[in-house]
């Protein structure tokens, strides 16, 4: 009779998710990511049946995404909370069902990993647009894994992840039926070690062999540390523009800061004439553009004279055009999140309406059924994509040629193709402008500036966040933070980063490097399930 999985196998799971979860910031845990793919591997393989195998993956979902993100509910109570993260959590139990067919393939290590890949992929694009927060690569932003991001970006640095955590699990089974022995029949190892396949021709039995592979296994984070030498340096670069970013903070955090709209505004209006005195008395050189966070005037500017006039007096007093994050109101009353090049006396220019925009937090999908479930429904915006490339080009204030900055505004540095869109337009520096009042003292600024870093060896571009409440940074383009501000205090960067026009293997492949791993495991998952459906005929016809 086949049984449930065992209590062992599920504590496995838990440990799996929260040992994935101590791999992301503010922690620099990050080798535990592998690891822990490599304890989840371990407790679905071999699983009786396939609910077992899928529910061995939605616990250990839920190990890593409730820990993760307990921020999504800090204002709005759990219910939000514990719903994104079961329905995140069910793309690891497709992870675990997947990899129950797919392990007993030869070579498996690489197709259980691809099935990581196609499980990310899927939770990134579905449903209303995908949550890709929690890519394994958003916890690499301090380990060895980093630079694989300009090669195949995010996708690829999640896979090299995987692998290591595949690849480990194969020499986990391999030392337990060398400890056990050729004759040994232990219950408790042969549950585990049950139908492992071939490596090659002939099963790995000897120390010599177990050395060999945990060698194979080390390739991986080893090319990542080669691969590091190849990062472009803090200053290299076509020509160098000095970038200054404005914290101005807020009144309070929560749902209602938004209350305190002009108090908001006239915050980073008032730091950036601090800065402006800094800079004439020679403490800080003269930038060529100041960036703001985004809805630094959710006061529309574009309709309120008297935001306009305080922005473009900070603009002159400065000496330099600023990037606004604003909220602007549409003909229709619908609203755009949206960042403004703005010279001085003569205003707005160039801007960027947000394209990717939030669920149920800008806007609301099916808002008639979900108001049912939580009396914060109505207060999710009316916000409406922008179209675009996400580039907006500035005069510097120091002379030279126009620059192309490309713009993902908060959410959208979590998605791929952002960035990737705006690099291809031309952009040569890149900016993260971003709102986190409404997330508290939550680890999300932090999950949210690894994320920062990641796109920034993943594009070979020097990266500027710009944040209300912090945390703020400068990031160059080997991922490193050269300046970053404490939380929920006014702060103000400034910082000389090189421009750069040539383009990472990253940028130009774009999303072929995540399509292909889709592909690997799909085939393997076709091939398992041929090879499974084959065996059941003929145990069928033996009888």
């Amino acid at each position: 009779m086949q049984s449930r999985p065992g209590v062992s196998r599920l504590i496995a799971a838990v440990v799996a998710g929260l040992l994935i979860f101590a791999s992301f910031p503010p922690r620099t845990l990050w080798f535990l990511a592998p690891v822990g793919i490599a304890v989840l591997t371990l407790a679905v393989r071999g699983t009786v049946r396939a609910r077992g195998a899928f529910g061995l993956g939605f616990v250990a979902g839920l190990g890593f995404f409730l820990p993760l993100l307990p921020w999504t509910g800090i204002y709005v109570g759990p219910v939000p909370w514990i719903a994104l993260s079961a329905v995140c959590a069910l793309y690891v139990g497709l992870f675990g069902l997947l990899t129950r067919w797919v392990v007993r393939l030869r070579g498996w290590p690489l197709w259980v990993a691809s099935v990581w890949s196609l499980a990310e992929w899927a939770r990134s694009s579905f449903p209303f647009g995908g949550f890709p927060w929690g890519k394994l690569a958003f916890g690499q932003a301090d380990g060895w894994y980093l630079p694989f991001a300009m090669v195949g970006g995010a996708p690829l640095v999640s896979f090299a992840v995987a692998l290591t955590g595949t690849g480990l699990a194969a020499v986990a089974l391999v030392v337990l039926r060398r400890l056990r022995g050729d004759g040994a029949d232990s219950p408790e190892v042969a549950a585990v070690t049950s139908n492992t396949p071939r490596w090659g021709a002939v099963r790995l039995t000897s120390w010599n062999r177990i050395v060999a592979a945990t060698m194979l296994v080390a390739i991986v984070p080893v090319t990542g540390v080669i691969l590091r030498t190849a990062l472009p340096g803090p200053e290299d670069g076509n020509r160098p523009i000095t970038v200054a970013a404005i914290q101005g903070s807020v009144p309070e955090l929560g749902l209602d800061f938004n209350a305190q709209r002009r108090a908001v505004l006239d915050n980073h209006v008032n730091r950036t004439e601090q800065l402006a005195r800094e800079i004439a008395a020679g403490r800080f050189p003269q930038p060529d553009v100041v960036i703001w966070p985004e809805n630094s005037s959710d006061i529309d500017p574009l309709r309120n004279a008297d935001a306009a006039q305080e922005i473009s007096q900070a603009s002159v007093d400065v000496k330099a055009p600023i990037l606004v994050g604003a909220v602007l109101v549409n003909a229709d009353r619908t609203t755009t999140n949206s960042v403004i090049v703005w010279n001085g006396d003569a205003g707005p220019a160039e801007r960027h309406d947000k394209k990717i925009i939030q669920p149920f937090g800008e806007y609301l999908p099916y808002r008639n059924f979900f108001r049912h479930f939580s009396e914060y429904a109505d207060r999710a915006g009316y916000f409406v994509p922008g179209k675009g490339d996400g580039v907006v080009h500035v005069k510097p204030a120091n002379g030279g040629d126009n620059v192309a900055i490309g713009v993902a505004t908060c959410y959208e540095v979590a998605f791929d193709r952002a960035f990737e869109q705006s690099v291809r337009a031309g952009a040569q520096i890149l900016t993260v402008p971003s709102n986190n009042a409404t997330f508290g003292r939550s680890e999300m600024t932090y999950q949210q500036l690894a994320m920062s870093r990641v796109r920034a060896v993943e594009h070979g571009r020097a990266v500027v966040v710009s944040v209300t409440t912090g945390v703020s940074a400068m990031i160059t383009a080997d991922g490193t933070i050269q300046q970053q501000t404490p939380q929920f205090v006014p702060a103000a960067l400034v910082a000389t980063l090189p421009l750069r026009d040539n383009t990472t293997l990253a940028t130009r492949l774009g999303p072929a490097p995540e399509v292909l791993l889709c592909i690997l495991a799909a085939a393997a998952t076709f091939v398992a399930l041929i090879r499974r459906r084959g065996s059941a005929d003929l145990s069928h016809d033996s009888k």
